[in-house]
């Protein structure tokens, strides 16, 4: 389970996608993420269909390696379908004593569905095509404009990327931690709520302390090496926008631009 996770996972190859700048990924990732919830017609959610397996096919990463990150998702996605269908009011298809399930509570299930599948899909795709140092980067260039008000750009640009490089080496880890404890008699699966989450003491507890050995052994290193925040320091391979990246923002722009008309003439 742990393995299907693919946020903050890096897949090497050799694309277009994975050519482009960071800047530029990190913000069509945010133009997709406002585009889906823009639109709000099956037209619409055609075209971004379109436009996401386009995405897909430029990063040439197999989609079976891109969509195992929705089964990490999985029961968040059942919970929001379950919400919308059985408390948005509206026209009654049917009746299950107290639970009733709406026509608009079916259409908006099927609206959020869509929009977390896609969200979901879209990040794992950024992250899949750029490391966890071309993000910082990213972040910093993006947000320097918030050091005139001295906010610490790079500081919380360091520490977005460090949870990023964290969520798989601890996902792996929970995954050893779990199989040990199992060839030793732990159960995590019999009982009841409670007794299930009894039964995680023995994986949390371990999985804590290797989580701040880590952290520890990270801090040390990084005061073996003098490092003394983002003032006065440089990049060995600076930022630079290239023409393929502002054809990119061309694309950008007009995918935000028929969302936009398609909301207005819906």
């Amino acid at each position: 389970m742990f393995k299907d996770i693919t946020l903050g996972q890096y897949y090497p190859a050799d694309s277009v996608l994975h050519r482009l700048d960071p800047r530029t990924k990190f913000v069509g990732t945010l133009a997709f993420i406002i585009a889906i919830f823009v639109f709000h017609t099956i037209p619409g959610y055609l075209v971004a269909t379109v436009f996401l397996g386009s995405v897909i096919l430029l990063s040439r990463i197999p989609p079976k390696i891109i969509f195992k990150g929705l089964k990490g998702v999985f029961m968040l996605l059942l919970v929001t379908l379950l919400f919308n269908l059985l408390l948005t009011p509206g026209e009654p298809l049917m009746q299950l004593g107290f639970l009733r399930i709406t026509r608009e509570g079916l259409t908006m299930a099927g609206k959020m569905a869509i929009r977390l599948i896609y969200l979901v899909t879209g990040s794992s795709i950024m992250t899949l095509t750029t490391t966890p140092n071309q993000l910082t980067n990213a972040m910093e260039s993006l947000m320097r404009p918030l050091k005139r008000i001295h906010v610490p750009v790079h500081e919380i640009s360091m520490m977005m990327s460090i949870a990023l490089r964290f969520i798989p080496i601890l996902m792996e880890e929970t995954d050893k931690i779990m199989k040990a404890q199992i060839a030793r008699g732990a159960d995590f699966e019999s009982g009841g709520l409670i007794q299930k989450v009894k039964n995680m003491i023995p994986l949390l507890v371990p999985l804590f302390i290797s989580a701040f050995r880590r952290a520890n052994d990270l801090a040390m290193a990084m005061e073996a090496r003098c490092y003394h925040g983002g003032e006065n320091r440089t990049q060995m391979k600076p930022l630079r926008y290239d023409m393929r990246d502002y054809i990119a923002y061309g694309i950008l722009g007009g995918f935000l631009l028929v969302a936009v008309i398609m909301r207005v003439l819906s």
